[in-house]
């Protein structure tokens, strides 16, 4: 068994970048060497240690949706972090890749990008303002946009790009979004016959990201998302809570809402 980070490694932040109005870029240093789509324990000094996916080996990329995200938002360049990690498993590709992206579940992605390793880029915000990314994608495979507002690119969701490309023509569909942008993903998948070429990146509440508590556990299999994931096959996520609820830090249920009528929520979470 690998040996995991149990203590937090300090960094300090050499620059912040303003992305969108809501997402914000954090990079440090020293860098954390990673694969893509794994993710790191980030502690914020007096508030709390949360989940965040890695941009690139030496950046985050933050949503304000929480006490601990917020925290982050007062920070200065030269202040301080403790990066646990990193931690997980990432994105196994080959060939061809299409990736589909949505608010700041394209954070995790973008390393998949730089590499040189997407083909065909589907990415959705809220609207304009909110792209996260767009003309680093642009600048290294093709790029499809979509916006609830319709404000850039095609009026409507980024699932609704999918009607315009053959999913066959891709060896791997890698995916990280809000979880009912996901389900959604996956349920065009299922009915193509193409669910085992997904792979989805998860979010869940996390309180050791070393498999020993049990808070990201998934129903029905027990799946934690902190070793088993964040990355999991279509094949992995069908018949399971994927789509259906999320845990707390109670533990308590936390539903989404109905897949019909079709609504999006940008929010991934902490």
């Amino acid at each position: 068994m690998t040996d995991l980070p149990t203590m937090p490694v300090p960094v300090t932040i050499k620059a912040i970048v303003e992305e969108t109005p809501s997402i914000r870029t954090f990079y440090f240093d020293p860098a954390i060497p990673s694969s893509p789509g794994q993710f790191v324990m980030v502690w914020v000094p007096g508030v709390d240690e949360i989940p965040m996916a890695l941009s690139s080996e030496y950046s985050i990329t933050v949503q304000r949706v929480g006490d601990a995200t917020a925290a982050m938002f007062k920070l200065a360049v030269g202040d301080k972090l403790g990066i646990r990690g990193p931690l997980g498993n990432g994105f196994a590709v080959s060939g061809r890749t299409l990736a589909i992206g949505g608010g700041v579940g394209v954070a995790p992605l973008l390393n998949l990008v730089t590499a040189g390793e997407v083909s065909t880029f589907l990415l959705g915000a809220r609207t304009k303002d909110e792209l996260l990314f767009a003309p680093v994608i642009a600048s290294a495979c093709s790029l499809r946009i979509a916006t609830d507002d319709g404000t850039a690119g095609l009026h409507g969701f980024v699932t609704d790009l999918m009607d315009e490309i053959d999913l066959a023509d891709y060896d791997h569909i890698c995916v990280c979004g809000p979880e009912i942008m996901m389900v959604k993903v996956l349920d065009r998948l299922n009915k193509a016959g193409l669910a085992e070429r997904g792979q989805f990146s998860l979010h869940r509440y996390m309180k050791c990201g070393l498999g020993i508590c049990g808070s990201c556990s998934m129903d029905p299999r027990g799946l934690r998302v902190c070793r088993d994931g964040p990355v999991f096959t279509g094949i992995d996520l069908l018949e399971t809570e994927f789509g259906k609820y999320t845990r707390d830090a109670t533990g308590s249920r936390v539903h989404f809402p109905p897949l019909h009528p079709e609504k999006k929520d940008e929010k991934s979470g902490e």
